[in-house]
This record gives C-alpha cells, structure tokens and sequence, in this order.
C-alpha cells in the first residue's frame, strides 16, 4: 500500500509540473481540548494539520483538477493513569479528475458517499462522517469513480476500490485488499424527487475478525450489498434509505443484515429559522432475507438555529429503544471569516450502543465538553 501511495504522490506532482495552469494551496488548523469529568475523569489535547493543494487545467470541453492532502495530528490522553501521547502522519487525499458537463472521472484517495440521511444512514458504505463533527472529517478510499449526468437529472455511478486496508462505513471486519471490490449506482427522477438503487461487492477476511473467534475459521467471504433510498420536497421534505447485505457464510452467523431508515426535515418560520430533522433507524441481522429478529432500533431529533450573525447552535438528541438509552449533543458555534469556534456538550452512556464504528467515539462517552478552535487559510 505504502508504494502504491508514493506512486500516485509522483503521478499527481508530474500532472502538476507538466499540466497544470493554477495550484492552489489551502489547508486547516485545528486544536481541541476534550473533559469527561463522569466516573473516571479522562479528558484529551489535540492540535490536527491539513495541508491542501488544489491544481487545475481547463481546455475547451474539458476540465482537469487534482487534489493532494495530509492529515497529520498529536494527541494527549489524560487519565487516572497518567498522559499518553498519540499522533499520526498519513494522506487525506490524493486524486486526479478529468470532467466535463456531464461526466467526471477521479482516481485515487478519495471521499465516495451518497444517500439522503443526514445522522443515521444505511448507506454509510464508503465514509465514516459523524452527524456531530462539525468539521464532518473521514477518511477516504482508494479507488476509481465514474459518474454520468443526463439532462433529465438522472445519474448513474460506477466504482471500483482496491488496496483498502482498513475498515470503511458500517464495517466491522476487513475485506480482502488484494481483490477489487466494485460496485454502482443508479439514480432517478421520481414525482417531485428522486429514487436511486445502489449495489457493492467485496470479499470479507475472517481472519481480521476480532468479534468472534469461532468464525476466524472461515474461508474469506463473498458479501453483496444492495442499497435502495429515495427523497421528496413536498413542502417537508421527506427520504428513506435502506440496505440489504448478504456474506456467504453459515446461517448460524446471521448472514443477512438489514438496515432501513425514514426521516423528515422541516424549517419553522420561528425567529430566524428553526430547523428540524427526524430519523428513525431500524436494523436486524438474521438467518434469512425476509425475517425481522436480533433487532436494534435508534431514533434522532436534530433542531438547529441561527442565533445571530455569527452565532448558531445545534442540538442532537438519539434514543436507542433496545436499551432504553439517550443520547444528548449541543453544539454552539461562532464563525469569523476564516475562524471557527466550537463548545460541545453532551450527555450519554457509558458506552455506546450506536456509532461504535467511528474511531473518535469515546471522546462523547458519559457526560463532557468539547471546545475546539478551526483555522481555514
């Protein structure tokens, strides 16, 4: 993976020298200090990079534009314990795209996502962006995207990925990163919105599976996925987003995973603007496609609301019907012109019975604050 990555450093600096008519350099500072003064008292510093480069070449018909990023970051962990330290140095995003009216082509590190939902979303395949990061951070993919426009707004997609180490979206085991995985997406119009279906095929390895180990026994995997989703503006606005996935392993595992989500969004004319999003989450793993059993079941209220010119709060409130728990986050932010400044508060279980598959899940564990400072050049 290293050399692969090197290699397209090389190919997108070549482009560069060779072709390029404007390079743009932009990038994000930003630090946070993190206190959970619940049962065991942790709290984290953290100060994060992201140098951006932007490069550019436009002919008659068609465009050419790249994008080469890092994200590298320190962190200290405070506890009973003691401090330990933590950071990283790795690329954010490096691909090259060439466009036109209708069409794009990109290859390389890339953020690939889709889909109506804003907080609990099936179709979380590819990202893994967190409804209460405000600066909605994820890693990329490696892979090649293809998407087509017709006239009449309909579009379709198709990816392929390869050389993905790590897990992505909803993921808890690895695939194999020596086979492509691939897949594509077809969207419509549909009355006054749109419908899309939505399809991903990859191979799981077993062998990095950590949640059970009478299944590390297993031969790698086929998995397919099948999304389907829609959105209407019928004064509110109305989507769903669902997706059905199967592996190939013995019925005992629960080989069929179902996920369906229903939301709304509707602004209020109260003051200056009250918006509101609703979502309910519905998911089951069972032994066949068509049965509902093993169910966990997540509702969200998200309000947000434009203080004055500068000053916006948002607030976040889940209720996981399986366990009876709640989830509350409040976010206040002021924004200058090119600094941002955040205060987060939130109040929630121990541990968490949603989103345990984003990495920076802990810092919202139990009851805290977050204030964090953004810097965009």
């Amino acid at each position: 993976m290293k050399s692969f990555v090197y290699i397209l450093f090389l190919s997108v600096f070549i482009y560069a020298e060779l072709f390029s008519q404007s390079i743009t350099p932009e990038g994000q500072i930003n630090s946070w200090l993190s206190v959970n003064p619940s049962s065991d008292f942790t709290a984290q510093a953290g100060l994060r990079f992201i140098p951006s480069f932007t490069i550019e070449k436009q002919t008659n018909k068609i465009k050419y534009d790249s994008e080469i990023s890092v994200n590298t970051y320190g962190i200290l962990d405070f506890d009973s314990k003691g401090v330990e330290p933590d950071g990283n140095f790795k690329p954010y995003r490096i691909w090259i795209r060439m466009s036109t009216e209708q069409f794009e082509l990109r290859a390389g590190l890339q953020k690939i996502n889709f889909g109506p939902a804003t907080m609990l979303r099936p179709l979380m395949w590819f990202d893994r962006i967190d409804p209460r990061d405000p600066l909605q951070l994820t890693d990329g993919v490696y892979g090649i995207l293809g998407r087509y426009y017709f006239l009449n707004n309909a579009n379709i997609w198709i990816w392929g990925l390869y050389g993905n180490e790590n897990t992505k979206g909803w993921e808890f085991i690895q695939g194999n990163k020596k086979r492509p995985e691939y897949g594509g997406r077809l969207q419509i119009p549909a009355l006054k919105g749109e419908m899309a279906i939505s399809y991903h095929n990859r191979e799981v390895d077993y062998s990095k599976s950590v949640f059970d180990t009478t299944i590390t026994g297993l031969a790698n995997s086929n998995e397919n996925r099948l999304g389907l989703d829609g959105r209407w503006d019928i004064g509110i606005g109305l989507w769903f987003e669902s997706t059905l996935l199967h592996q190939d392993i013995p019925k005992e595992y629960l080989p069929w995973q179902k996920q369906i989500n229903i939301g709304l969004d509707y602004t209020f004319g109260i003051g200056k603007g009250l918006n509101v999003i609703k979502e309910f989450l519905y998911v089951s793993a069972t032994q066949s496609a068509f049965k509902f059993k093993n169910n966990i079941s997540f509702s969200a209220l998200a309000l947000r609301y434009p203080v004055g010119l500068l000053d916006n709060i948002t607030a976040m409130v889940y209720y996981d019907w399986t366990n009876n728990d709640w989830y509350r986050f409040v976010n206040w932010q002021r924004q200058y012109d090119k600094i941002s400044l955040y205060l987060m508060v939130f109040w929630n279980p121990d541990e968490f019975g949603i989103y345990q598959n984003l990495e920076d899940n802990s810092l919202f564990t139990g009851t805290g604050l977050q204030f964090m400072f953004v810097y965009n050049y």
